[in-house]
């Protein structure tokens, strides 16, 4: 499925943009908020399309719609679950670089197609993290 404004696949990443966003309940300003998020770089999902604005899932599968320029292409990954190792390299028994708490938000850098990890960065830190542990990547999706 493909977004009928831009063509870019749907349902796909994307980041939000700003420490302020309103998510509405409907596609225009006349829809009153339903929930302003305050973290900026958070991953959400755009599953639909609609002139200037994007239906957004979030982590935990809220859905509303947000304006287009308050959301950003960059790729960011939020941990999940419980705390995770980031690794030295992307195998389960490599040295850790770091444990990351739920919540943890990082830059995802790569994730190869059909690898089951993905490299990416939180704060000073670089390392290698399963795909299965965080939110913001697809399952067989390739980032470069």
């Amino acid at each position: 499925m493909v977004g009928t404004v831009t063509g870019l696949p749907l349902p796909r990443f994307a980041a939000l943009g700003s420490n302020q966003v309103n998510m509405r309940i409907g596609p225009d300003l006349r829809y009153r908020i339903e929930w302003t998020y305050q973290r900026r770089d958070l991953p959400v999902q755009i599953v639909e399309e609609h002139q200037i604005w994007r239906k957004i899932r979030d982590p935990e599968g809220t859905e509303g719609w947000v304006q287009r320029p308050l959301l950003n292409a960059r790729r960011t990954f939020l941990v999940q679950g419980e705390e995770r190792a980031l690794r030295r390299r992307p195998e389960a028994d490599a040295s850790a670089v770091a444990h990351l708490k739920p919540g943890v938000i990082g830059l995802v850098r790569r994730c190869a197609a059909g690898s089951a990890w993905c490299e990416v960065r939180v704060a000073d830190h670089e390392g290698w993290i399963r795909r299965s542990e965080i939110w913001g990547v697809g399952a067989d999706e390739a980032i470069e």
